[in-house]
């Protein structure tokens, strides 16, 4: 036989949100079709919400930004994120960050790329279930070794610090990756746990990278957001590494405007990984960025998401509740239901077949089992443990949420 041209290049898998997607507009998805309750993209609504500032209509470009933007980002760009944290976790401590401890990407994947491509020859830990694009990320840096570390669903998906210590020093792990909150379960790791984790990173010298894109989805407790920074002794030696930016927090996904936040020395390597990976964000939206990290202007946006947001999770899973799912854990953070469809009609009991049911109804979920993240595929021959699971979505307006459920609800009647 020829050989195959094309044989240099391996098949890409998609993620949990691409795979659905693709799927949804084989049905006849359209993103501008209101007609659809998109329940599985991992996005807020953009629009004005009460009690939010104004929403960002257009962005001026300098002569300047014609140019390229430095491959670190923005310097006043980096001194605002600076601020930023310093001012909302650092009040008063004697080590603050500098726009030294920033670096500016053009999106969250590209943030934790970057991180990930600074990262030594080590076993990295990871969770099971995270964030789905973290699979193939974990796979394509050969550096390292992803090592898992799973989470009991009996448990809430709590993890103790002491947990911790024993699943570092007993793995050698080097560093751990993690959505905080969970992307998909909700949970939230704060206060002293969270402490008592950085603590940890400290004195064991194994580094936390925290994607923090969920932070200000706070729901219940007395944090207004969650972040890490709060707990770091020193910023230039305590082996925390945070990924945020505008996507979630700020509600403005098409900005692909994100920052890594960590010791200096891990900045550096950082940015000279986007010199060889991405090249650098776009200048105008960096500069539009800046505003839009004002004090007040964030506090305002926070407290806005909080109060819509938290009626919205309230009637998604009390909606889902009364159709038979069941939760592990109601969402303490993110904009995430994670729902257990075991108690469905046997039909719907698989997330696939589920997916599949409810995309008829013109809704979309995402099964579970992209969530138990497996770099390299090598745990082979084994079912999901999240198969009877299904992310769903409280992103979207409250209108679209209770047209999902009416849906929802003909499919579960309608089920065997």
């Amino acid at each position: 036989m020829p050989p195959n041209p094309l044989g240099a290049f391996r098949r890409v898998p998609r993620t949990g949100v691409i795979y659905v997607t693709v799927e949804a507009r084989s049905a006849g998805f359209s993103p501008a079709d209101p007609e659809w309750c998109n329940l599985g993209q991992g996005q807020p609504e953009t629009g004005p919400i009460p009690g939010a500032p104004p929403r960002l209509a257009s962005i001026p470009i300098l002569d300047a930004d014609l140019d390229y933007a430095p491959v670190p980002g923005l310097s006043e760009l980096r001194e605002a994120v600076a601020a930023l944290y310093n001012h909302r976790y650092r009040r008063g401590m004697p080590s603050q960050y500098s726009a030294e401890n920033v670096a500016i990407c053009g999106g969250g994947r590209v943030g934790i790329m970057r991180t990930c491509a600074a990262i030594a020859p080590i076993h990295l830990g990871h969770f099971l279930p995270d964030y789905t694009a973290y699979e193939e990320l974990l796979d394509v840096f050969r550096r390292f070794t992803p090592i898992p570390i799973l989470l009991d669903p009996d448990e809430g998906y709590a993890f103790t610090p002491k947990q911790l210590e024993r699943e570092i020093l007993g793995r050698g792990l080097g560093a751990i990756l993690m959505s905080n909150a969970c992307n998909p379960t909700g949970k939230l790791v704060r206060g002293e746990v969270l402490a008592d984790w950085v603590g940890l990173a400290r004195n064991l010298g194994c580094a936390l990278v925290l994607d923090e894109f969920y932070s200000h989805y706070v729901w219940d407790g007395p944090d207004e957001t969650v972040s890490a920074a709060r707990y770091v002794e020193d910023v230039d030696v305590d082996p925390v590494v945070i990924v945020d930016g505008l996507t979630k927090n700020w509600r403005y996904p098409g900005l692909r405007t994100t920052w890594v936040v960590g010791p200096k020395s891990v900045i550096d390597g950082v940015s000279s990984a986007g010199s060889f990976l991405d090249g650098g964000g776009c200048a105008p939206l960096q500069r539009a960025a800046i505003d839009l990290l004002d004090f007040d202007a964030t506090a305002a946006e926070t407290s806005a998401i909080q109060r819509v947001f938290r009626l919205k999770r309230d009637r998604l899973v009390a909606g889902l509740r009364e159709l038979g799912v069941r939760f592990d854990l109601e969402p303490e953070g993110t904009f995430y239901a994670w729902g257990d469809l075991s108690g469905l009609p046997e039909s719907l009991r698989d997330s696939d077949d589920f997916f599949h049911a409810a995309l008829r109804e013109q809704v979309i979920c995402v099964p579970g089992h992209f969530f138990d993240i497996n770099p390299g595929h090598r745990r082979r021959g084994r079912v999901s443990r999240f198969r009877s699971h299904a992310r769903f979505s409280f992103g979207p307006n409250m209108e679209t949420l209770e047209r999902a459920l009416e849906r929802l609800g003909r499919v579960v009647r309608g089920a065997k």
